[in-house]
């Protein structure tokens, strides 16, 4: 077998050519193996905490007609502000200005729950499009019969139009209990989104039509907000996927009479007392100290309260059945509303009744979360909109009977009594709560 020639057998030449000494190396070579490049460390990527409110927006679909509906829901705030403020410029009557306001809300609370039963029935683009159109020229009339004085009644008639406006929070809502049906955590967080948002636009919507009926002109804040509300509509709207089927014919019965309904509207009722009565007082108790102007910002701070114990509610698992919950829920509004009588009645501080409503409004969006849900729990199957739109119908009507219990408590005892009648209101939903509890546990274990 033939060797390998060592190095040794090819030693090197040497000579010498002139004055220069050359040496010839004939031995072979060896080629350096090529270096191998550092194979960089792998990196972990960064592990993303994501937050159920991420997790519930990656849904396809569901950005969008989040969108819409806040566009749309924004301007709710600033309708019944702007008609006030439009309405005693024009014609100097508070008094008319709030009986224009409160027939609106009288045929809002009869109008709506038809409107939401079209919409089970026939869609939501179908009906909340062309609804929210009727209620636009509503709104366009009662801008031009103050503008162009126009006889009292006209005002009444045209604020009425406006009762068909959709209910755009309950139309969100169900969307998503559609989408989340079969998943009871996510819909919990999407509920809270919801009450959170709804919290956010009552406050932000008072803030937005003061500034523009007050830096421009008075009728702009009804124009911004019709502007606002058709866009989010169509926007809204638009959104087909997302969507819940209608329901032509369905067999269930009316959400009216659907067991433990009932009581829980009463509780709702309830519930809207104590926002009804504690806008009315706080409005009082801040005149009363030569502070008027800044009622607006000290009921933000209530409203802010609310939303962000309704975002730290959301992104927290439900522990136990809604039935159980919704009476603890109204415990703590109970309690927590005790604090406004306290700061009020022991120190007469306007910032330390702004501190106390801070804390106070804690425990509002857990409490309406869960009685939303409750809601839709108890709502036969096919008539969502029309269940959740007559809890508010129910707030509405609570808001209205506290606003009047908190006026006469203001004119005729004080101010500072008049927080008591929160107090009671959310008493008076406590004991409804554990009233029916025994009835909603049962129904709920079928």
């Amino acid at each position: 077998m033939p060797q390998q020639p060592s190095e040794h057998a090819f030693p090197p030449l040497c000579t010498a050519t002139g004055d220069s000494l050359v040496i010839a190396d004939f031995r072979p070579r060896r080629q350096k193996a090529p270096r191998r490049p550092k194979t960089p460390l792998r990196q972990k990527a960064p592990h993303r905490r994501t937050t159920p409110y991420h997790r519930l927006f990656t849904i396809p679909g569901t950005r969008a007609f989040t969108v819409g509906n806040l566009l749309a829901r924004l301007p709710m705030g600033m309708f019944s502000v702007s008609a006030v403020i439009m309405i005693a410029g024009s014609r100097g009557s508070y008094a008319l200005a709030g009986a224009v306001t409160a027939t609106g809300l009288a045929a809002t609370a009869l109008v709506a729950p038809w409107t939401a039963r079209l919409v089970d029935r026939h869609g939501q683009a179908r009906i909340a499009v062309p609804a929210t159109a009727f209620a636009l020229l509503g709104s366009v009339a009662l801008l031009l019969c103050v503008r162009f004085g126009a006889p009292d009644w006209t005002l009444f008639a045209a604020y009425a139009a406006t009762a068909t406006t959709p209910n755009t929070g309950g139309m969100s809502r169900a969307r998503w209990a559609h989408l989340l049906r079969d998943d009871p955590a996510a819909a919990h967080t999407a509920n809270s989104f919801e009450q959170a948002a709804d919290e956010l636009c009552f406050m932000l919507g008072p803030v937005c039509a003061a500034f523009l009926c007050g830096t421009f002109f008075p009728e702009a804040g009804t124009l911004v907000g019709g502007v606002l509300m058709m866009t989010g509509v169509l926007i809204f709207a638009a959104q087909r996927s997302t969507e819940p089927p209608p329901q032509p014919r369905t067999p269930s019965k009316s959400p009216l009479l659907a067991a433990g309904m009932p009581s829980l509207l009463l509780c709702f009722l309830a519930t809207g007392a104590v926002f009804g009565s504690m806008e009315v007082v706080t409005i009082a108790f801040a005149d009363a100290q030569g502070h008027r102007s800044a009622a607006g910002a000290v009921l933000a701070l209530q409203a802010a309260g609310s939303c962000v114990a309704g975002l730290l509610y959301g992104a927290r698992k439900p522990t136990g059945p809604a039935e159980r919950r919704h009476p603890l829920c109204l415990a703590a509004m109970t309690a927590l509303l005790t604090l406004p009588l306290l700061a009020a009645s022991l120190t007469g501080s306007l910032p330390v009744l702004a501190g106390a409503l801070l804390l106070a409004g804690a425990a509002t969006a857990p409490t309406m979360v869960t009685g939303m849900t409750l809601v839709q729990q108890r709502t036969p199957e096919g008539r969502l909109n029309e269940g959740m739109t007559l809890a508010v119908t129910g707030l509405l009507g609570g808001i209205a009977c506290g606003s009047a219990t908190g006026g006469w408590m203001v004119e005729h005892i004080s101010a500072t009594a008049g927080y008591g009648v929160p107090v009671a209101a959310a008493g008076s939903a406590l004991a409804i709560s554990l009233t029916i509890r025994p009835t909603l546990s049962r129904l709920g274990t079928r």
